[in-house]
C-alpha cells in the first residue's frame, strides 16, 4: 500500500480533498464513501472551501455512508446519516437524493443491510472510500477478528469502541450496543481506498496494519490486498513505523501531479 506521511492533520485533510477534488473533476458523479469522526473533519472542510472558492464543482457527486448506529430515532444528531448531512452534504451544495446509507431504524437490520450492499454494488460501486482506523485496528465497526471476506452487515461494539465514541454523547449509556457497517469484502470492492490516521494513539494500530502480517485481529491490514490503498498519517501516527524514512523518500520522489 501507498503511505503518505504529513505534518499534521490539516496538511493530511488537504492533500485528500485535492484527491477526491481531482477524481470529481474527471468524474463528476463520483461515487464518495465517507466517514465519520473528528478525524476525517480536515478532508471536508477543505473540500467545502474548493467549493466556496469556485475551484470546485461537486454538484453532481454521489455520497454513500460506511456505517450507522442501530436504534438511534430518526433525526438524531449523532446519527451517521445526520453527521455526513451536516459534514459532507450540506456544505457541498448537494441534496439529500445525491445520498446513500444503511437504515439503522429499519425494523430488519439484516434485510437492511443486505439491500444496502446491493445498492452499493447497483449504484456502479464506490470510487473512493474514505476510512479512519481505531486504536485496536478496526475499520467501519468491523471489529478485530471480523471475517476479511464480510459483506455489509450487524456487528455488537466492543466496549473500548464504545467508549472511544462516548466524546459524541452526553455518557456511556447513551452510545448504541450495535451497529450497522460496510463489512471489509464490501470496503475492499471501492476503486481506491484512502485511510487517515492522526495523533500518537492511532501509531500501534497503523504500524500492524501497514507492516504487520494481514489478519482478522487487525481488520485495517486487509487494505494491503488491495490494488489502491492509500494511507495518510502524520507524524505523530507515524511514530512506530519502521520504514517511516523509506515512506518519506518514496512520496517525495513522486512526481508532482501523480497526488496519491
Amino acid at each position: 500500500m501507498e503511505v503518505v506521511i504529513v505534518p499534521d492533520a490539516t496538511a493530511g485533510g488537504e492533500l485528500i480533498a485535492e484527491a477526491m477534488a481531482a477524481l470529481m473533476r474527471r468524474k463528476p458523479d463520483a461515487l464518495l464513501g465517507v466517514a465519520t469522526g473528528s478525524t476525517p473533519l480536515p478532508i471536508y472542510q477543505a473540500l467545502a472551501a474548493k467549493v466556496r472558492a469556485g475551484e470546485l464543482d461537486a454538484s453532481r457527486a454521489r455520497i454513500c455512508q460506511l456505517d450507522e448506529y442501530v436504534g438511534l430515532p430518526a433525526g438524531h444528531p449523532e446519527s451517521y446519516r445526520s453527521v455526513v448531512l451536516r459534514e459532507v452534504v450540506e456544505p457541498l451544495g448537494l441534496g439529500e437524493g445525491s445520498f446513500m446509507g444503511p437504515d439503522g431504524t429499519a425494523p430488519d437490520v439484516h434485510a437492511a443491510c443486505e439491500a444496502y450492499d446491493t445498492a452499493l454494488s447497483a449504484a456502479g460501486g464506490v470510487d473512493l472510500q474514505l476510512l479512519g482506523i481505531g486504536t485496536d485496528g478496526h475499520i467501519g465497526f468491523n471489529e478485530p477478528c471480523s471475517s476479511l471476506a464480510s459483506r455489509t452487515r450487524i456487528k455488537t461494539l466492543t466496549r473500548q469502541t464504545r467508549e472511544d465514541n462516548a466524546r459524541f454523547f452526553d455518557s456511556l449509556d447513551e452510545v448504541p450496543h450495535h451497529v450497522m457497517t460496510q463489512g471489509i469484502g464490501t470496503i475492499l470492492e471501492a476503486r481506491h481506498l484512502v485511510l487517515l490516521a492522526t495523533g500518537e494513539g492511532k501509531a500501534d494500530a497503523v504500524a500492524h496494519a501497514v507492516e504487520g502480517p494481514v489478519a482478522a485481529l487487525v481488520p485495517a491490514s486487509a487494505l494491503q490486498l488491495h490494488p489502491h490503498a492509500t494511507v495518510v498519517v502524520d507524524e505523530a501516527a507515524a511514530s512506530k513505523l519502521k520504514l517511516a524514512d523509506y515512506f518519506r523518500a518514496t512520496y517525495a520522489a513522486k512526481p508532482e501531479w501523480q497526488g496519491i
